[in-house]
């Protein structure tokens, strides 16, 4: 996200990510992918509960769709950041609209599976 987000600016939106560790672990990871947008915290995985983000599981390290993420990744120079608390809790990504409005929902299946910047764009006005 962080290569796209002067491209969210010029549509007049801003980004923000949510993620499960702590104040150390959610400063390390600022440090490590450079994003400067905000990184909120949720320990108690809350905003998760509420979205309804689902957990993966041993068996989806072995998803076809988990390996071929893992490649994408890791062609794009990505690399495995140290594991949080719960490291099979999934994710999703949304953009909200003012008004309470729910532009664009996905929730992620299994590991790498997450929407595209484009998708993502695209469900902006």
């Amino acid at each position: 996200m962080r290569e796209h987000e002067q491209a969210f600016r010029d549509k007049g939106a801003a980004l923000a990510a949510v993620g499960l560790g702590d104040r150390h672990y959610a400063q390390m990871f600022r440090d490590e992918t450079g994003i400067t947008f905000p990184l909120l915290i949720d320990e108690a995985r809350q905003a998760y509960r509420v979205a309804e983000l689902k957990s993966a599981n041993l068996l989806h390290l072995l998803r076809s769709e988990n390996a071929a993420a893992r490649r994408r990744a890791s062609a794009g120079g990505h690399h495995q950041h140290k594991l949080g608390q719960n490291p099979f809790q999934l994710g999703g990504s949304f953009v909200f609209g003012p008004g309470n409005v729910d532009r664009f929902r996905h929730i992620s299946q299994t590991f790498g599976d997450n929407a595209t910047a484009l998708a993502l764009l695209e469900a902006l006005p």
